[in-house]
């Protein structure tokens, strides 16, 4: 990849550093979240086809016990994703992050197993959608933290975004695949539903046959002083031999960080379990660590409000209003634009520009965005399928645009970032927890959004988007004040950055390598990190 595309390196980087490897290894766990993008998409219409209804016996249900069904398909599918990422706490501490991909890929699998085969069983339907939603959820907590422990510094920003650019692909093809079954298969065929569910192994399939490629994260080999095999990995994923310079100073700068958080924390070189848990709560709510907590959560609490549910939720029928005879098509360019801009953003810009202040332009934007549809709904009053006056229809178009901007502008801003940022600004003592944390925060906001946008828009109307368009305008202030800037910036230099003092003095690692050498270039960067340490309130 060209220079521009990276951040400013942490210290001199052989060039050796940026090979197919790194790619391979987080092009692969991201395909887990391949299936978390599509599971978000497919199931809407899935569940509405006739055949569904008619196999499940949803059509012989009244409307209030046909809406229940549908609401705890969607809710099962929640709950399971944010207590998957909770339960996975111990997996990551204990077994490792390659175990936990394959104890959550292999939870997916069989949940997207009993999604396809049942014939009239709904509670086959809820067990798959309750697994399904716990192997996400596993994948969501690990696949950000992983990818963040193996990617040089000057690329982080880009190896972690292939979390979010294959979370909006696999919603694309799951929309698409919706689409072309609504256009070309019979309606009351078991078909119409069982393709949708099925196509859910696909991106687990693949997964669980290219885990043989993962390596384990080299942290936490460390972690668990496994050191031999931490060089190992390291010389693999670098393409460098385990003598070099370069992977000596990863190893010192790792092993430095975890002495030190163990000898302030637990007290010990050598902490049980229950030790790293008592060690780790006391961490969590130290000044210049809590703040990171109510950061992941803020964040995520800004992206589920940003209103991008809201768009999904009218856009069919602005679209419809203004004559667009096809608004399912309509819909799914808005999604095609919305993965593009990801694709685009997340792969060649976001170590260029870093994550503050995409954060900032794409909140601007798109407030801007919603407060012009919050104005044409008013003032146009758009209804599909009455015959709109010229100039609504002139005002429905520009709408239309708005909402294609919407997705562009959102694509880089808060859609993504959350979870660079979060996977990014933890020690390791704290990323078997902060993973996550940050995995439960979205998933618990998505639930409250979810529950809210009915009686939202029953109530408000077009004040939803003003609604909306306002904490995006909060979001981007809150990004100003309280995010920093963390592209080209080490995982162990993120204490200086966020006003994390130790107490105990400099702890020399008995065995280390060239620490000499990782401890220059260490103190030279850490002197550059001196920015402003801003406390959450």
């Amino acid at each position: 990849m060209t220079g521009f595309a990276r951040a400013k390196e942490d210290r001199p980087t052989p060039s050796e550093v940026y090979n197919w490897r790194v790619y391979v290894a987080s092009l692969v766990i991201s395909m887990g979240v391949l299936a978390y993008g599509y599971d978000s998409a497919f199931i809407g219409t899935t569940i509405t086809q006739a055949s569904f209804k008619r196999d499940f016996g949803i059509a012989n249900m009244t409307k209030k016990e046909a809406n229940d069904v549908s609401s705890n398909l969607t809710s099962i599918y929640s709950a399971g994703g944010f207590f998957g990422a909770l339960f996975m706490f111990f997996s990551l501490e204990l077994l490792g992050r390659r175990m936990t991909v394959i104890i959550s890929d292999a939870i997916f699998l069989v949940g997207a197993i009993l999604c396809t085969v049942p014939t009239h069983q709904l509670g086959l339907i809820y067990a798959g959608r309750l697994l399904t939603g716990l192997g996400v959820g596993g994948i969501a907590a690990v696949a950000p933290i992983y990818i963040a422990e193996i990617s040089p510094p000057a690329i982080r920003g880009r190896l972690t975004g292939f979390f979010e650019s294959f979370y909006q692909t696999g919603a694309v093809i799951g929309f698409w695949i919706n689409y072309g079954i609504v256009h070309n298969i019979d309606p009351e065929s078991s078909t119409a539903w069982r393709i949708p569910m099925g196509v859910q192994l696909i991106p687990a399939g693949l997964l669980a046959l290219m885990i043989p490629i993962l390596k384990e994260s080299p942290t936490w080999l460390l972690k668990k002083g496994r050191d031999e095999e931490a060089y190992e990995v390291y010389s693999y994923i670098r393409c460098l031999p385990a003598n070099h310079e370069y992977i000596a100073q990863d190893v010192h700068f790792i092993k430095e960080q975890i002495a030190r958080e163990r000898a302030a924390v637990t007290g010990t070189q050598t902490p049980t379990f229950g030790q790293f848990i008592k060690g780790a709560a006391k961490e969590a709510t130290l000044k210049g660590m809590r703040n990171r907590f109510a950061l992941v959560f803020i964040m995520f609490m800004w992206q589920a409000w940003s209103g991008a549910a809201a768009i999904n939720y009218y856009s069919p029928t602005i679209f419809a209003s203004i004559g667009l005879t096809d608004v399912t098509l309509w819909t799914g360019i808005y999604g095609v634009i919305k993965a593009v801009g990801s694709i685009i953003f997340f792969t060649f810009f976001v170590d260029a520009f870093g994550r503050k202040w995409p954060w900032i332009i794409s909140s601007i934007c798109c407030a801007l965005c919603q407060y012009y549809l919050a104005g044409y709904i008013a003032m146009g009053k758009p209804t599909a399928g009455v015959e709109m006056s010229p100039s609504t229809i002139a005002g429905g178009k520009a709408a239309t645009a708005f909402i294609m901007i919407f997705g562009a502008t959102w694509s880089f801003g808060a859609n993504g970032l959350p979870w660079i940022i979060s996977a990014e600004i933890f020690p390791s003592s704290l990323r078997s927890i902060s993973g996550p944390f940050a995995g439960m925060s979205v998933w618990l906001w998505t639930f409250v959004v979810t529950k809210a946008l009915p009686d939202m828009y029953t109530s408000m109307g077009y004040g939803v988007y003003i609604f909306f368009a306002s904490c995006l305008i909060l979001a981007s202030i809150y990004a100003y004040f309280f995010i920093h800037e963390t592209k080209g910036l080490r995982m162990d230099q993120m204490d200086h950055l966020f006003g994390f003092e130790r107490s105990t003095e400099e702890l020399a690692i008995p065995g280390d390598k060239d620490v000499d050498q990782g401890s220059r270039y260490g103190d030279e960067k850490d002197a550059q990190v001196g920015v402003s340490r801003t406390e959450v309130a």
